[in-house]
């Protein structure tokens, strides 16, 4: 497949780049405060369909929901907001839901759709807040207190389905689990028990010697092994795993 550069029209640097489920739009975030939807062809062109303009300040990241509830795309700044924005018809988007935070928020992420319409979110606060749809309305919200307390860089859902599903029995229930990266130099699993998060890793995983920009939670596909990766300032990778529930997770490499 031949590479396609898109002009995105953005006056700053671009800080973030997804794409839809289908591979058919690209939202970009940037520094010049807004949100760019461009559509992708499959003959090398590309399409400005929408600008979204909500937040004062650079926007770090942006991330599209799952379809099963909609046409939504998140976005976080540095102005402290996290925007949910719902396309009504088609290329006209709105602002859904303001989530307001204290700091800079550094990270979103949404969760598997099994577990619902349900977004992480990381700042620089020290806190996670994770915002979970409810179906009669409103928003659930349970908050991770300094999580890391200089300030949180990153956040990734576990697969929803359990390690070891495949090779086990019985009725699977989903799984609720986060891991995230901080400017204290750790990564940090946690899980939710009985609608509290809990951290899920002891001691905090720490082969960093400077901020831990990115997390990544590897799919598991029902095996029973469980992998991240984590990427820092330091200018390493290192890849976590752990074999099994309630085992300590290992630097494989």
């Amino acid at each position: 497949m031949p590479a396609q550069k898109i002009e995105t029209g953005h006056n700053d640097v671009v800080h973030d780049v997804s794409m839809d489920y289908y591979g058919k739009r690209v939202a970009t975030a940037s520094s010049d405060a807004t949100i760019k939807i461009i559509g992708v062809g499959n003959n090398s062109t590309s399409q400005h369909l929408a600008t979204l303009s909500g937040h004062q300040g650079p926007v770090w990241q942006v991330a599209w929901a799952h379809p099963k509830f909609g046409s939504a795309l998140a976005s976080c700044s540095y102005d402290g907001k996290v925007i949910i924005w719902k396309e009504g018809n088609q290329n006209e988007w709105s602002q859904f839901q303001v989530f307001d935070h204290k700091s800079s928020v550094n990270s979103i992420a949404w969760a598997p759709h099994e577990l619902g319409f349900c977004l992480a979110c990381g700042s620089s606060d020290g806190n996670i807040s994770v915002y979970t749809a409810q179906s009669e309305g409103g928003w659930d919200t349970t908050k991770i207190d300094q999580a890391h307390p200089v300030g949180v860089t990153s956040v990734s859902w576990a697969p929803s389905m359990a390690p070891g599903a495949l090779v086990g029995s019985g009725v699977l229930e989903p799984v609720q689990k986060l891991a995230s990266g901080g400017c204290d130099n750790t990564v940090k699993v946690w899980k939710l028990y009985n609608g509290n998060w809990k951290m899920d890793c002891f001691p905090a995983l720490q082969m960093h010697s400077d901020w831990v920009r990115d997390v990544a939670w590897a799919p598991n596909l029902g095996l029973p092994k469980s992998t991240i990766a984590s990427a820092s300032q330091d200018g390493t990778v290192v890849i976590w795993t752990v074999a099994k529930e309630g085992d300590q997770w290992e630097v494989k490499y």
